[in-house]
């Protein structure tokens, strides 16, 4: 049986999957976001701000409620492809506003 293609467009126009390998890797760890799996696709697809992560991943930020915020960690591995790696919910926002911000453009 082959798995469906699910993932999305990030900013940056490229395909970033989200395997089902890892959404139930998410989802163990983090058991909060597993009715989130349509809002962490539109983080990436369409976040409030993207920044860049200590080993080159990227941070897609996006405010699910008042002072909630959705993370998506991913990683760009060519020109047509990539993967999320993980997710998780903070109301920390600030310490991650530390790192450099990839998008939008400044």
């Amino acid at each position: 049986m082959t798995e469906r293609r699910m993932g999305t467009h990030a900013v940056s126009g490229i395909w970033i999957r989200l395997s089902e390998e890892r959404w139930q890797h998410i989802v163990e760890e983090h058991p909060e976001l597993e009715e989130l799996r349509r809002e962490v696709l539109l983080t990436v697809r369409s976040p409030l701000k993207v920044l860049l992560g200590s080993r080159g991943e990227l941070l897609a930020i996006r405010e699910i409620t008042a002072g909630k915020f959705l993370v998506v960690v991913y990683r760009e591995t060519g020109p047509g492809d990539g993967f999320i790696i993980t997710a998780f919910l903070t109301r920390k926002v600030r310490q991650l506003e530390k790192r450099a911000i990839v998008w939008p453009k400044q």
